[in-house]
């Protein structure tokens, strides 16, 4: 095992995907022993809120199994789901790095959540002792604001069924296995993360119904290759998605 301290602190990894393993070996690859020490695990459910804007940033969360999002309510109390997250991330690391004293999202998760937690004070410690930690923790901030940002400024020019298309092809690219992509979540569900009222998603899925862009299985909508790149062309025509 390339890093027993890491698996010791948190067995649940010895049961995650390789991808996993390797994110959480690579980020705390110079970690000092006394942290693993002060690693917690938690488990959440799913809709569960275990962040939220405002409150006192003092506790760091790591994504151990599972997938959360970042949810906005600032513009008329409504929500907006504006980035989903997957993989390893240290959520709370950002205030740190700004200097921030609470949060500046809401955090919720999607599916049932494995949790690593560990206070901001150790977290602080380890980062102010450790150039290489606090170096890879700057480039995964900067990564996901630059995400988000471009994801923002891509949502801005699009409409209607366009913002749809959009979400379903980044749904494709980040979770889709084997060429085909189920897509979990009511139109509510959908409406919350492009920013779309619940009418618009209809109207978008029954058009891209009778376009063949995606196809039902039940309740569920199943995007095949295909269909993911006619739906990529349609954005494509309006946007660099290079």
């Amino acid at each position: 095992m390339k890093h027993k301290p890491l698996y010791d602190a948190l067995p649940f990894l010895k049961n995650t995907d390789r991808e996993k393993q390797e994110q959480f070996e690579e980020y705390f690859k110079s970690a000092p022993l006394w942290l693993f020490d002060a690693l917690q695990i938690d488990e959440l459910k799913k809709g569960e809120v275990f962040v939220r804007e405002g409150e006192p940033a003092d506790t760091i969360f790591f994504i151990g199994r599972g997938i959360i999002k970042a949810i906005d309510y600032r513009v008329y109390g409504t929500p907006y789901d504006y980035m989903q997250f997957d993989k390893l991330y240290a959520f709370g690391g950002m205030e740190f790095l700004m200097d921030l004293d609470v949060y500046k999202t809401t955090l919720r998760t999607v599916t049932e959540c494995t949790v690593v937690k560990l206070s901001r004070a150790k977290f602080e410690t380890w980062m102010y002792s450790d150039i290489r930690a606090m170096k890879y923790e700057a480039k995964l901030v900067g990564e996901y604001l630059l995400q988000q940002g471009r994801h923002s400024r891509i949502f801005l020019f699009l409409q209607g069924s366009d913002r749809l298309a959009m979400l379903f092809v980044d749904r494709f690219e980040r979770y889709g296995r084997n060429g085909i992509l189920h897509v979990k979540g009511n139109r509510q569900n959908l409406a919350d993360e492009t920013g779309l009222c619940v009418k618009s998603i209809s109207r978008s899925v029954k058009k891209f119904l009778g376009e063949n862009l995606i196809t039902k299985e039940g309740n569920k909508i199943v995007i095949n290759e295909e269909q993911y790149r006619q739906l990529k062309k349609i954005i494509s025509l309006k946007i660099d998605l290079d």
